[in-house]
């Protein structure tokens, strides 16, 4: 097997709550090789079973204040008093590994992110299949009130006005198709030749120039 050097990417994934984001990110990492998921950052309290530098890394305000001044993150947030960011320097070591790192974050997330790094970046938005299934798993869930459930729908079609601002698109009406429909994303995305470093190298020892 011919192996050529390469960075890695920053693969992103959006949708609203219920789409299948997260099973997709599951299924990717699982199948998948040489991708790892992000690691943010938060000022919130660890909860039980939570590792630190696994689940989160987690610091007081005070030192998250501190990396905010010095420019440290590729994108943070506040979000019901707790403060949450991705750290740049596990980002850049991951990517000069040649590996990728996937991020679930919003579109708000994802335009910072596009803003600091948008070399590294491939984002996909998953769309469900139309709003009634959207409703429909939603309150498949069985977890939430009629009002939750109203204020979500919402929310999701607030974050679907943004769909124009990702690379691809995926509709999820089935999951396997689309977390097959994802690694060929990744896989084309791996291809490109921005992002083969080694390729030069490796057609010139052919004896071809260009």
């Amino acid at each position: 097997m011919v192996s050529i050097s390469r960075r890695g990417m920053m693969l992103v994934l959006s949708s609203p709550s219920g789409a299948g984001k997260t099973s997709i990110s599951r299924r990717l990492l699982e199948e998948e090789d040489g991708i790892v998921m992000s690691v943010s950052a938060t000022t919130r309290p660890m909860r039980p079973g939570e590792i630190d530098g696994r689940d989160y890394f987690f610091y007081d305000q005070e030192r998250f204040d501190e990396m905010v001044r010095a420019g440290e993150f590729l994108e943070h947030a506040t979000v019901f008093d707790n403060s949450y960011g991705t750290p740049k320097k596990p980002v850049w070591d991951t990517l000069a590994e040649g590996k990728d790192v996937l991020f679930d974050v919003d579109w708000q997330g994802t335009r910072k992110l596009r803003e600091n790094a948008r070399e590294h970046l491939v984002s996909v938005f998953i769309l469900p299949p139309s709003i009634d299934e959207l409703d429909k798993r939603l309150r498949g869930r069985g977890q939430d009130s009629d009002a939750v459930v109203a204020g979500r729908m919402a929310r999701a079609k607030s974050e679907m006005s943004h769909y124009a601002e990702y690379d691809y698109i995926v509709v999820n009406a089935d999951l396997d198709e689309s977390v097959e429909n994802v690694r060929a994303i990744l896989r084309a995305e791996r291809l490109s030749k921005e992002r083969q470093t080694g390729l030069v190298d490796f057609v010139r020892g052919m004896g071809v120039e260009g």
